[in-house]
């Protein structure tokens, strides 16, 4: 007669066989472990962190609100919001007090239009005023 199992209930010999892929170095052979039950040697078993728990982790530095001094350190296009270093500014001249509007990083010399006297020479950056001018940024 026939017997009837629950699916759980079959026999090991009676289930049916499930190949797995075998790798380059392992044996052709009907006799070997499935992949489930070997543990591999070379990799250790890395601790389960249950999901209900959430890590925090708390950084070092703010990053979305940097100190004065943090900011002014980092690159013009770095800091968070990104912006141009350079301004115009209005100097006067000592001599005869006439404002001109200079760009910051002139790359030429400014000259003052009244009394031809030189308000700034250029440098590889900002550029450098003459000694008395002074100058607002605009």
């Amino acid at each position: 007669m026939h017997q009837h199992f629950a699916p759980d209930e079959i026999e090991p010999s009676t289930a049916p066989a499930i190949s797995t892929p075998r790798t380059a170095n392992e044996p052709r052979c009907c006799h070997r472990e499935s992949a489930s039950t070997q543990a591999p040697s070379n990799q250790q078993q890395r601790p389960q962190i249950p999901a209900s728990d959430s890590v925090k982790m708390v950084l070092a530095v703010d990053l979305l609100n940097p100190s004065p001094q943090a900011e002014a350190r980092k690159h013009k296009l770095k800091t968070l919001v990104p912006a141009p270093r350079s301004f115009f500014m209005d100097v006067k001249c000592p001599g005869c007090f006439t404002i001109t509007t200079v760009f910051s990083h002139a790359q030429t010399v400014v000259v003052c239009q009244g009394c031809s006297q030189v308000l700034c020479q250029p440098t590889g950056g900002k550029a450098r005023l003459t000694e008395g001018c002074s100058f607002r940024r605009k």
